[in-house]
């Protein structure tokens, strides 16, 4: 049963938040959910939607409030759909100690280890009940799922696509973790969650997964970099997974930006070529 917390007129349509008992993480969970003009008519059908997973820190208001996207959502008629980042009142023991694990840092994986194993289950929740709520509830297209996401979360867009193409039809990031295997944020969030076998990391590293694919991405994955984010030389990895993809035959759009940083000015800047990105698999606009 969803919970309506509000609703905001916005570019024709409507922006909503909603909270949810999930079964997934045992709590409750957020999530937004942007309904485009073509949604709220009469006779409305179901309409392709795009999941976007936030950074580090953010909730399920970063993305609706910052990014602007909601305008070329409603020019293409595409929900957009924004879950939190994170269980939230799971009472782990220093989960709030952190910026960067735990509060605001699930890193879209099913923990394994105690004590974060019984509600730190991002990944299922994304997959599984999240989807599966979108389609159940709301006028969404199951066929017609796309995914995106940033830093962490590009890390999140990015595994989860290569690990599901049969759900999800197009993916794209900004300024994601390709590679968290190797580099200080993804290992200390592996290791705390997964345990030490890092053989289990690899099933959620996206430049470990896209060799393995059940099925290319023929329309191409689309990736931003700004060059000047602070983060570039020593957690994102760029390369790492430009280098797996060529390696794989996976096409490939990865785009350096000079003087754009990490933070939403950058992702408001480029936010139009990638609602177009998902709108020609999506929506069979040219």
């Amino acid at each position: 049963m969803l919970e309506l917390l509000s609703s905001h007129a916005c570019h024709g349509g409507e922006q909503r938040f909603y909270r949810h008992e999930s079964r997934t993480i045992g709590l409750p969970m957020r999530f937004s959910v942007y309904l485009p003009p073509q949604a709220l008519h009469e006779n409305a059908g179901r309409l392709p939607a795009l999941f976007y997973l936030a950074g580090l820190t953010s909730t399920e208001e970063t993305f609706a409030i910052k990014a602007g996207a909601q305008r070329f959502a409603a020019r293409h008629g595409i929900v957009l759909i924004a879950p939190d980042t994170s269980p939230r009142g799971a009472g782990v023991p220093g989960e709030s100690d952190a910026w960067d694990f735990g509060f605001g840092a699930g890193f879209y994986v099913d923990a394994t280890e105690e004590p974060w194993s019984k509600h730190y289950r991002m990944y299922s929740y994304v997959r599984d009940e999240l989807r599966e709520t979108a389609v159940n509830e709301l006028p969404v297209d199951g066929a017609r799922l796309g995914i995106f996401g940033h830093s962490m979360c590009g890390h999140g867009a990015l595994m989860l696509a290569l690990r599901n193409p049969d759900l999800y039809r197009s993916v794209s990031a900004f300024a994601p973790i390709a590679a968290p295997m190797r580099c200080p944020w993804g290992e200390k969030a592996f290791s705390g969650y997964l345990g030490e076998n890092r053989e289990t990391w690899r099933q959620y590293d996206a430049s470990e997964l896209v060799g393995r694919a059940t099925r290319k991405f023929a329309e191409g994955i689309l990736v931003d970099q700004g060059l000047a984010d602070q983060f570039l030389p020593t957690q994102l990895n760029p390369d790492l997974f430009e280098a797996a993809c060529d390696a794989a035959g996976q096409p490939l759009t990865m785009r350096r930006h000079a003087d754009y940083d990490h933070g939403y000015f950058f992702i408001s800047t480029f936010i139009k070529d990638h609602l177009e990105h998902h709108a020609r698999t999506l929506c069979g606009v040219g």
